[in-house]
């Protein structure tokens, strides 16, 4: 698709001849196909600019569009032009003077089979912008903190088939929007298509710049020929989107993985089978490595901590991609807070650094957006924020992407543990256990868990069976609570266990004993009374702008 802005000569003559006069009847369409047509004035300095754009319908690839301005009693060609994309779309700019009157511009489009105009669309045209105002900037910092503002959409942004003011979001503060282009499951990949075809070059004529992302569904195997294959398949679904809407241009961000459910199997609507962590590390990394290496623009990775640590290894070549986090309920305008920690301790993931920070380059921080004060049908919208400075976004833009520095967590770091305090006395009371896990700067460990193991006694060979529940406090202090346990001198350890292997397992011997306490009489169970539907609407711990 051609997006070539073009100087409109005679602006003197021609836009002054234009002020006085209507529009002729528009020239009827010769056979089926139609296009829509909308005019925008996109935000720009120095000279205005003009956006055009429409989609063909049926959908149809390779059709010429020009496009017409009303000249005293007749239409004229601006010297404007572009072709459609293989999905119908199209959309070309101009640069013009300002002018006060409203002036009226139509496309005539042009197909293999058929020729037609569309209906015409009037708008004034405004003084924009000096661009030595050093108080203009196109990608303004208007968002929490200082930082780029932005959104996400999809399907759900469009209850009813309604359209996305996309105007109304820029005058919001906004200057980017990720639009959901592709999915694994064929009728949701259809309505993606459906309203990417609506958003994506509106938004453009609206001075946002846009981006793309693909929802993934994994498959159900543990082969690692079918994991390539089947990623390497979903990739190239992403590119032949992209392709079919004319590929990338300077207003688009790189498409995205959307990966946040390894569910591969349900029934009844409920999950019965994850995919492992394996598999879903190697399926990531030739999906993102697929599309980076067929669009020449590294794309991002979408997730939220809890997903990335649970489902995914940490790996090197996950790394190597910018990461969208998703992280709600803190605001992302207060300068002490980042996504992605936990109260105590680290969400460990490809991402984390060693004090538990995430280098995240999009954080989207709330689903709970007023949806109409950003012109967008319905009541919630994603919101998002940028992490880097203007340059960085462009650079984006241009496919050039280096990973944020910064001291990443290490693998199986040396730990040592001691214990503070064994309290034990009778088999009425809880036995209370306190140790302490360091790293070997002195600093607590930022993950893992701690457990008793009890010995076998000396006159039985079986091990003796207890309930167990581990806290963790702010200071990073563990402290069991073991019930259960007969009346005896106990020996055993304490294990401190890692799961996401950032400290290396440790232990220490442990001894105590219990007297016979008081027989407990059981209280009864209370009765269950039946479940009710939630009342709390899942906005209220999400920051709402």
């Amino acid at each position: 698709m051609s997006d070539r802005p073009s100087t409109v000569s005679r602006l003197a003559t021609i836009l002054l001849a234009s002020l006085i006069l209507g529009l002729l009847p528009q020239t009827p369409s010769h056979g089926a196909n139609s296009s829509t047509f909308f005019a925008v004035q996109t935000p720009s300095v120095g000279e205005p600019l003009l956006s055009f754009h429409g989609v063909v319908s049926p959908a149809t690839g390779g059709a010429s569009v020009t496009i017409f301005q009303r000249v005293s009693d007749r239409w004229e060609p601006t010297g404007i032009t572009t072709k459609t994309t293989n999905l119908g779309t199209w959309k070309v700019r101009g640069k013009f003077s300002p002018v006060e009157n409203e002036i009226g511009f139509r496309a005539e489009v042009v197909t293999n089979t058929n020729s037609f105009t569309t209906n015409a669309r009037k708008l004034v045209i405004n003084p924009v912008a000096n661009p030595e105002d050093p108080n203009f900037s196109l990608i303004s910092r208007s968002g929490p903190g200082s930082r780029i503002y932005g959104a996400d959409v999809s399907r759900w942004q469009h209850p009813k088939d309604k359209p996305i003011n996309f105007e109304k979001m820029f005058r919001a503060g906004m200057r980017f929007v990720m639009i959901k282009a592709s999915d694994t499951r064929d009728d949701s990949d259809a309505l993606a298509r459906k309203y990417l075809v609506m958003d994506r070059h509106a938004a453009q004529a609206a001075g946002l710049y846009t981006g793309f992302y693909h929802y993934a569904t994994l498959p159900n195997t543990e082969s690692r020929k079918v994991l390539i294959s089947d990623a390497k398949a979903q990739a190239q679904q992403a590119v032949w989107r992209l392709a079919s809407v004319g590929g990338y241009t300077e207003l688009d961000l790189p498409y995205a993985l959307d990966l946040e459910n390894n569910c591969v199997r349900y029934i009844n609507k409920r999950c019965t089978k994850f995919s492992s962590k394996r598999a879903n590390t190697l399926w990531a990394e030739t999906w993102l490595e697929t599309v980076y290496e067929k669009t020449g623009r590294k794309p991002f990775l979408y997730s939220y901590p809890a997903f990335l640590e649970r489902a995914l290894n940490r790996s090197a070549k996950l790394r190597s991609y910018p990461l969208w986090l998703s992280h709600f309920g803190i605001d992302p305008g207060k300068s002490n807070v980042e996504p992605g920690k936990k109260e105590v301790g680290c969400f460990v993931h490809s991402w984390t650094t060693a004090d538990c920070k995430s280098l995240w380059q999009i954080w989207q921080f709330s689903s709970c957006g007023i949806a109409p004060k950003y012109g967008v049908p319905g009541s919630r919208l994603d919101l998002n924020v940028y992490r880097g400075d203007v340059t960085s976004f462009l650079k984006l833009t241009k496919g050039k992407w280096e990973p944020l520095e910064g001291e990443l967590l290490p693998f199986n770091e040396t730990t040592t543990i001691s214990i503070s305090e064994v309290l034990a006395t009778s088999t009425d009371k809880k036995v209370q256990i306190v140790a302490e896990v360091k790293r070997v700067t002195g600093e607590p460990v930022v993950t893992g868990s701690i457990e008793l193991a009890l010995s076998a006694s000396e006159d039985s060979a079986t091990t003796v069976n207890f309930r167990q529940t581990t806290v963790r406090d702010a200071s990073g202090l563990f402290s069991i609570s073991v019930r259960d346990l007969p009346a005896g001198s106990y020996n055993g350890e304490v294990i401190f266990k890692d799961p996401t292997k950032t400290h290396a397992e440790v232990s220490i011997p442990i001894s105590f004993a219990l007297l016979q306490g008081p027989e407990i009489t059981p209280r009864p169970k209370p009765t269950k009374s039946a479940p009710t539907n939630p009342t709390l609407s899942g906005c209220r711990k999400q920051i709402k702008m």
